[in-house]
């Protein structure tokens, strides 16, 4: 992290964002004097600024605590209330992408999401995890558990109860009206598993990958499926959906033969150390499944991202997690790469009328352009009206009650879309920014408002009539 404003190209903000590797193996990242120090600083810019002020809320809390000082300036607020801020980050990347103007090569250099990230990883190895924050954070062992037969049956019913909602409050401080997944025992890689990646795969024709970020992939025609928790265990229809589409578009379809979290609710967190854990066990894999000749795919726009940005930030010097970079889609992206080739199916049986569609900020930050949006509206007769707000999910956050009145608030306005789109259907590509807006609409809608998202996934399916 640079410390100094007068760091940069100096070419100033008119140039393309550039993001810094994250240096969370220096021991001076931990620092916590120079911490503070560049905590200052940073907050004194965007007390100056003030443009991020309703896009989540970090900013309105650090806005409101110098607002509520005598002076009105920075250096009256309480240490503590610096704290409160960065609780409030779940480093959804939208304020360095899309609004704050003195992001590098700018000689002020704000990244504020690697900062509230530093600062949350400073505070781990302070203090370590709390029970509650590790067993929110750990989606692979609870959705193990729970998706034991006849205990995910139990867990399901028990999370629609006032009682069971209530223990939860109390064990793991989640909201009662903050949605909950659903588990299934009989999880996707069990109803794929005809398609598990064979241990032995042979490798395709060595040719000279161009891993760097402006060069436009193309696509192998051959996915190996990287199923994330949620997919796995909580959404197992979303991933026979994406079969299901693949293959009608004549793309071999495999699943990796072995995985872990990708490693972003513990991102979120700040712990890094586990992240590498996670690291060391996935990106092997699928190493060695993109030396067979295959593309790797996930369906939920965090683990994407989680692949194309987090890591390689994390470890720009290993080959490995660069190879992965190269060849990890987001499956629409994926799939207007093969329309642009002429290699999609473009026989739709059916329109799907009008569809509102719900941007996730984890795909936004991906710069893909509206690929979703492209892909849905070649079906006939189909139109799609775009939402580009945050949800207010965001992982944890959302579920729990200490930011859930926050949450509710934030993804309140994308609620209020849905309702007066009057669509068809609506509609995101993150599932649980789907869940999210349906419990909202049930806070905000009259009787009769569609309580159900649908993945555009199945949207794409039901166009085709597969």
């Amino acid at each position: 992290m640079t410390e100094s404003p007068t760091s940069g190209s100096g070419e100033g903000s008119l140039a393309a964002p550039t993001r810094h590797a994250l240096e969370w193996r220096n021991p001076s990242f931990y620092d916590e004097a120079a911490l503070t120090k560049e905590l200052e600083r940073i907050f004194d810019i965007c007390h100056g600024c003030r443009r991020c002020f309703s896009l989540c809320n970090a900013f309105p809390t650090l806005f409101d605590a110098i607002d509520a000082t005598a002076t009105g300036e920075l250096a009256s607020v309480d240490k503590k209330a610096y704290w409160e801020v960065v609780d409030h980050c779940y480093l959804c990347d939208m304020c360095f992408m899309t609004k704050c103007p003195y992001v590098p090569p700018h000689p002020w250099n704000v990244d504020f999401p690697h900062l509230m990230l530093r600062a949350k990883a400073t505070r781990v190895q302070r203090e370590g995890l709390g029970v509650r924050d590790r067993v929110l954070a750990s989606t692979e062992m609870v959705g193990k558990l729970a998706g034991i037969p006849v205990v995910a049956e139990v867990v399901n019913a028990v999370n629609r109860t006032r009682a069971g909602r209530a223990v939860l409050a109390a064990a793991l401080g989640v909201d009662p009206k903050a949605p909950l997944p659903t588990y299934h025992s009989r999880t996707a890689r069990r109803r794929l598993k005809s398609r598990v990646a064979a241990e032995a795969l042979s490798p395709a024709p060595a040719a000279a990958e161009d891993f760097s970020s402006a060069a436009l992939p193309s696509t192998r025609g051959r996915v190996a499926l990287f199923t994330t928790c949620y997919g796995n265990r909580n959404d197992p229809q979303l991933l026979e959906d994406l079969v299901a589409v693949f293959e009608h578009n004549g793309i071999e379809v495999r699943v990796t033969a072995r995985e872990r979290c990708c490693g972003m609710p513990w991102l979120e967190l700040g712990d890094l150390q586990h992240i590498a854990q996670l690291k060391a066990q996935n990106i092997p894999e699928l190493t060695r499944l993109c030396a067979a000749g295959f593309d790797i795919v996930a369906p939920v726009p965090s683990c994407v991202l989680m692949f194309k940005q987090e890591l390689p930030l994390m470890f720009p010097e290993d080959a490995d997690v660069q190879a992965v970079r190269a060849r990890m889609f987001d499956p629409f992206e994926y799939l207007m790469l093969r329309h642009k080739a002429g290699l999609m199916r473009t026989d739709f049986k059916h329109s799907l009328g009008k569809v509102s569609y719900h941007v996730p900020c984890h795909l936004r930050v991906q710069n893909l352009g509206l690929k979703t949006r492209d892909v849905l509206r070649l079906a006939p007769q189909t139109t799609v009206e775009v939402i580009e707000r945050c949800s207010g999910h965001d992982g944890s956050y959302g579920v729990k009650r200490r930011f859930r009145a926050a949450s509710e608030r934030i993804g309140k306005p994308v609620a209020q879309r849905v309702l007066t789109a009057k669509a068809d259907h609506y509609s995101s590509d993150c599932p649980m920014a789907g869940e999210q807006i349906a419990s909202l609409l049930a806070l905000e809608g009259p009787a009769g408002t569609p309580r159900h998202a649908e993945h555009p996934l199945r949207l794409l399916r039901l166009a085709y009539g597969i």
